[in-house]
């Protein structure tokens, strides 16, 4: 019979396992997107990051964020500046992530082909054409 672990609390987060922990950080509908985009990416601006998810509102990608950065996943840089510009790149835990974010959507790749969805129609790219590669900013050890 397996115990039920300890209440914690990090960050104003409460969890009992370090993967409810992980869900509560990164979890979401779009909080991994976004953690994706910036690995692939490198810096982005807001407008970017909103492009490269067209379903999203400004208001739901501002909240998560936001999130993300109080929670120590992303940084963001304001530069000084008119009109003002605002960049987002992974911090060292948030870079942390894109392995497990790679590996998810490898295994939702798999799902896909397991479950004998359509193909893609010809003349169409889709992120299955390509193997995601972590933004050259990131190599060499760290974050910046």
């Amino acid at each position: 019979m397996s115990e039920t672990c300890a209440m914690k609390e990090l960050g104003g987060k409460t969890y009992r396992c370090f993967f409810e922990l992980a869900l509560s950080v990164m979890g979401g509908k779009w909080k991994p997107i976004i953690l994706y985009h910036l690995g692939q990416k490198g810096v982005q601006r807001f407008s970017e990051l909103r492009r490269g998810m067209p379903d999203v509102t400004d208001r739901m990608l501002t909240r998560q964020l936001r999130e993300l950065e109080a929670d120590g996943l992303i940084r963001r840089e304001v530069y000084r500046q008119v009109p003002p510009r605002v960049e987002y790149s992974l911090t060292e835990p948030g870079l942390g992530l894109f392995p497990i974010l790679v590996a998810m959507r490898d295994w939702g790749a798999g799902y896909e082909k397991a479950m004998g969805a359509a193909p893609t129609p010809a003349g169409e790219a889709y992120d299955a054409d390509r193997t995601p590669q972590l933004h050259p900013r990131y190599l060499g050890g760290a974050a910046e």
